[in-house]
């Protein structure tokens, strides 16, 4: 039986997510994470990742977090979730790209169009929850004077997406983010408040906040008292952790 993990609203989308995540760039990239245990460790059977998919249902997790640049975690998801596609709300990006060990970030109409299209054939799935910017950290010029928020934004009246919004670094591109988009994503922690004012902002606007680095790329050590404060602040819709782990899992949950 799945747990009843708390959800909240994302944004004009009217669909309940859960409060916590999951982040898959475990699923398809093992080099160049930002872990303590660095590269090189082996990517999940599609056995492990189906049974992964399975303990997010049973624990109440309804939020996956997938993206081109997490190498083939998105043509991974889209092989393994088929008639559980309608139990989850998917997130990607566009933006970013990994090649070569290296992040390369294209943020032309062209490619944003091209990459919407490649998740969706990806992740086998005729529309996607949300698409954010994966945006690098001169965000407020990828939003201000590149197409891809306005490309974003028609491809989502098309209904192949239903919401959008950018992964963010700066207090102005992260409020930017909010007057244009549906949702920002922010790094967010006990020992991280620098992102503050993008959440109360997002907050009065109606925005949805998804919030990244969490536990500080995995060098967080009070975990549980971790996750309690980032949930308990105002306008936070939900906080997104990476983990190809299941104990690691449940005792996220459980924390909650």
């Amino acid at each position: 039986m799945a747990k009843n993990l708390e959800c909240r609203v994302f944004a004009e989308t009217g669909k309940n997510v859960s409060i916590l995540g999951l982040g898959t760039v475990k699923f398809g990239r093992n080099q160049g994470v930002k872990y303590p245990s660095g590269g090189g460790f082996v990517l999940p059977t599609d056995s492990e990742i189906s049974c992964i998919i399975d303990l997010c249902i049973e624990q109440g997790i309804n939020l996956l977090d997938t993206a081109p640049a997490y190498g083939v975690s998105e043509e991974r998801l889209g092989k393994i979730m088929g008639f559980r596609r309608k139990d989850f709300f998917l997130v990607t990006k566009t933006g970013e790209e990994f090649i070569n060990s290296k992040s390369r970030y294209i943020f032309s109409a062209e490619h944003t169009r091209m990459s919407v299209e490649r998740s969706l054939k990806r992740l086998k799935t005729d529309y996607l929850d949300c698409v954010l910017v994966h945006s690098n950290r001169d965000d407020l010029q990828v939003i201000n004077n590149t197409p891809v928020v306005e490309v974003l934004n028609k491809m989502k009246e098309t209904g192949k997406i239903l919401s959008i919004g950018v992964s963010s670094y700066s207090l102005e591109g992260g409020k930017t983010a909010v007057d244009l988009c549906d949702a920002v994503m922010v790094a967010y922690n006990i020992n991280d408040l620098s992102q503050r004012e993008v959440i109360d902002y997002a907050h009065s606007k109606g925005k949805a906040v998804l919030i990244k680095k969490g536990f500080a790329s995995g060098h967080m050590k009070n975990i549980e008292e971790n996750i309690k404060f980032i949930l308990n602040t105002r306008g936070v819709t939900s906080l997104i952790f990476g983990s190809i782990t299941p104990a690691n899992i449940i005792s996220n949950v459980g924390a909650v």
